[in-house]
């Protein structure tokens, strides 16, 4: 069998890594496996081993471009002539919406692998990938605010992630029930400030 390319195994890999991600996030890290990764990439369960060491290795990596492409969505809204509250709806409305809520693979990583990676031993390198990809969200959150920075704007964001990471979870566990919306809802309207 002839040998792949230099340029097609780097395509393959980002094919593997970008099908990883989404499959990691519906079904969990335990809920995957290397044959059902590869199969979703369109190649043989061979191949995986030229590409990774371990599919620990592979949830690490498919973990951090998650959180990359999150990041990177969540940095596409803010506007110069945007109030940090106008940002926050903004964030809201997209990431508390039951596209979200009902399209996991393609939804954000930190509500997707919150569980599974809570359950990892801390030795895994997915742990601290999660928490890098957690930080740099809270990073974004951060830099919504015109405030001088300060251990409150930093709180205040800290709290805005938990609120929508809690309400998407929570959202996604009873999607077959009204409360799913009325989570979704909720949440949004305490995020504006409307809940007292």
């Amino acid at each position: 069998m002839p040998r792949v390319s230099r340029e097609q195994a780097d395509k393959n890999r980002a094919v593997i890594e970008a099908a990883s991600a989404r499959l990691f996030k519906e079904h969990g890290l335990n809920g995957v496996s290397v044959a059902d990764i590869m199969g979703a990439a369109g190649l043989t369960h061979g191949g995986f081993y030229g590409h990774f060491e371990s599919k620990d290795e592979l949830a690490a990596i498919a973990c951090a471009h998650a959180f990359e492409e999150s990041v990177t969505r969540w940095r596409s809204l803010i506007r110069n002539d945007a109030d940090e509250q106008a940002l926050v709806d903004a964030l809201a409305k997209h990431y508390l919406s039951p596209a979200q809520r009902d399209r996991p693979g393609m939804s954000c990583a930190a509500a997707g692998l919150a569980s599974d990676v809570g359950r990892e031993s801390t030795d895994k390198p997915i742990r601290s990938v999660y928490l890098r990809g957690l930080r740099s969200m809270i990073d974004v959150l951060v830099s919504f605010s015109s405030a001088r920075r300060s251990k409150k704007v930093r709180q205040r964001a800290i709290a805005r992630l938990s609120m929508m990471i809690g309400a998407l979870t929570l959202a996604r566990a009873v999607s077959d029930d009204p409360l799913s919306d009325e989570i979704l809802a909720s949440a949004r309207e305490a995020l504006h400030g409307n809940l007292a």
